[in-house]
């Protein structure tokens, strides 16, 4: 003799939120609002349905209910790099705003590429984001026409914006490059070298802030500028080293636009026998972890990843919910760091 199946509430023959919720003994609008609105349902309870569901094999159906809400529940948010620690200290204050409310996050990587932006927003448009989260203001022609048509918001991150009708947060890069050109040049440092790698607008922007400081102070030399289309790294900072020494440069400090450059510089410098700051000072920017622990530790400007991200992020939640934010242009500084390095 079969032994019949016990019958379940919906035709796959998996568990509904009709389940769940006869099973907690609530409402199913309170399942419903422990998934999509979490900061509504105590966290005991919340924690009880989460619980529930997931010793029942309850996953939410987002087709459906993105049908019902006209909602997707998804942010697409494009970054230029994932193995760069400013990137992914960005996305976890993204993720941090986001999951409480029951959002996901489409990563798209960029690789810096305005070409490889376009294709990720023509292929993350096609599942209705609810908003999105873009790194830099270095677009397509073709991007600008695929945002200015869009229902959905838009905020940009790093970059701040002067446009009015735009939304951006983030921090001025310029500002950062005449910070720590000004410190070298209080410092007594006169040959001031600046190395500028991948080219991208943010780096483009620090070396316009050192270029305005040392002219201001009318000491800018071309030719103590390196521009480098490679991405930067470690390795890079060690071989600029070396490039420098080949070169028979008089540098006296070296500005790098960022401190992995910086302290690759450092370790060779070491290898090299070349003292640091005695005979090469040594600077870099954005502050990565390891720079307050290099031999010697390192001058930096430190960005304001996390909160970038986070701020962006909660912006963007503001505008989805029809809110308008209380600024559409948020600057949320710099800090400058003087270490043993200059």
């Amino acid at each position: 003799m079969v032994k019949a199946r016990k019958p379940r509430s919906s035709r796959t023959g998996r568990a509904t939120m009709a389940d769940v919720a006869e099973r907690v003994g609530v409402s199913a609008i309170t399942v419903s609002r422990a998934f999509k609105r979490p900061e509504l349902v105590g966290p005991d309870l919340r924690q009880r349905i989460l619980d529930t569901a997931q010793s029942m094999g309850y996953v939410p159906n987002q087709a459906a209910s993105a049908l019902a809400s006209a909602r997707s529940m998804t942010v697409a948010v494009l970054i230029p790099s994932m193995t760069n620690m400013v990137f992914v200290e960005t996305l976890a204050g993204i993720h941090d705003m986001l999951l409480p409310r029951g959002y996901r996050a489409l990563i798209g990587v960029t690789h810096y590429s305005p070409e490889e932006e376009e294709r990720l927003i023509r292929t993350y448009l096609q599942f209705q984001p609810d908003g999105i989260l873009l790194t830099g203001t270095d677009h397509t022609d073709v991007t600008r026409t695929y945002l200015s048509a869009l229902s959905s918001p838009t905020v940009h991150m790093m970059e701040l914006l002067d446009d009015p009708e735009s939304l951006s947060v983030g921090c001025s890069q310029e500002e950062g490059g005449r910070l720590m050109t000004t410190h070298l040049l209080e410092r007594g440092y006169r040959r001031i070298g600046f190395v500028a790698v991948q080219l991208d607008p943010r780096t483009l922007s620090r070396l316009d802030g050192y270029r305005h400081a040392l002219e201001e102070a009318g000491l800018y030399d071309e030719s103590r500028v390196w521009r480098l289309p490679d991405p930067s790294s470690i390795h890079l900072g060690a071989a600029m080293i070396d490039r420098l020494m080949a070169e028979n440069t008089d540098c006296d400090a070296v500005f790098f636009c960022n401190d992995d450059l910086a302290q690759g510089a450092l370790f060779q410098c070491q290898r090299r026998g070349i003292r640091v700051p005695d005979q090469l000072a040594i600077a870099g920017f954005n502050d990565l972890p390891a720079s307050a622990w290099t031999t010697p530790t390192l001058t930096t400007v430190a960005t304001p990843r996390y909160a970038i991200g986070r701020h962006a992020a909660a912006m963007l939640l503001d505008l989805m919910d029809g809110k308008e934010p209380p600024r559409r242009r948020v600057d949320l500084g710099l800090t400058f760091i003087a270490r043993e390095s200059t």
